[in-house]
């Protein structure tokens, strides 16, 4: 069996994306290769952010006492976690479970596709105001199917304009769910509102963090 380094597992509503305001089972992973500027688990990404150690089927058994059935495995980068492909798997032979992994576009995707009832994938595009844009992966366009989502975080116009060039030059609205969502307390939401419409961008989701709403910004575990 595979030793997994879990920093949190806990159940809540789905705070964004496709199954916004749903209950998931979240399984948070510790570590990560990028630091975003604006990034909101940064303690989970540190080589020594306190963990429980679970293998596959310890996972699978705590999803599954939960009876949820909604799963997001993030992080840290979830896909960057040795042995992820293994837990994947496993969690694929189980038809009741819906698997979304929150990934932050600088892992290539083709090694985690073609799994039968296969997982779902949140990628995010970082935007010049991360710091991180370098790191994308844009071959992972060709990967991303019609269940799949990308994720731009923006926190000012130039990441809008950016995340404009980037939906239109890769014909994302034609390829899967394209999200806009603001950093937390950085833009006025009536701006990204006044950009879509100045900018006819139709498909594009402008979402906001529910469970920043819901609960304390900080506060862990939902």
């Amino acid at each position: 069996m595979s030793q997994y380094k879990v920093v949190e597992k806990f159940v809540s509503i789905n705070g964004e994306g496709v199954f916004a305001g749903q209950l998931a089972v979240f399984i948070r992973f510790q570590g990560c290769n990028l630091s975003c500027s604006f990034c909101d688990t940064l303690w989970a990404n540190a080589k020594n952010a306190p963990y429980t150690l679970m293998s596959e089927h310890q996972i699978y058994d705590y999803i599954k006492e939960t009876g949820i059935k909604n799963v997001t495995l993030t992080g840290g980068e979830p896909l960057l976690v040795p042995d992820i492909l293994t837990l994947l798997q496993l969690l694929a032979t189980d038809q009741f479970l819906r698997v979304e992994i929150e990934t932050n576009g600088s892992i290539a995707l083709d090694s985690f596709v073609g799994i039968s009832n296969s997982p779902t994938f949140t990628m995010d595009y970082k935007l010049p105001g991360s710091l991180m844009e370098a790191n994308m992966l844009v071959s992972n366009f060709n990967i991303l199917s019609k269940q799949d989502t990308v994720k731009f975080v923006v926190g000012s116009t130039e990441d809008l304009n950016r995340a404009k060039d980037i939906i239109t030059i890769y014909g994302l609205t034609t390829k899967c769910h394209v999200y806009i969502s603001p950093v937390f307390g950085k833009i006025q939401l009536q701006e990204i509102v006044d950009f879509l419409i100045a900018n006819c961008l139709n498909d594009v989701t402008m979402q906001i963090q529910m469970h920043k709403v819901i609960w304390d910004p900080n506060k862990r575990g939902v």
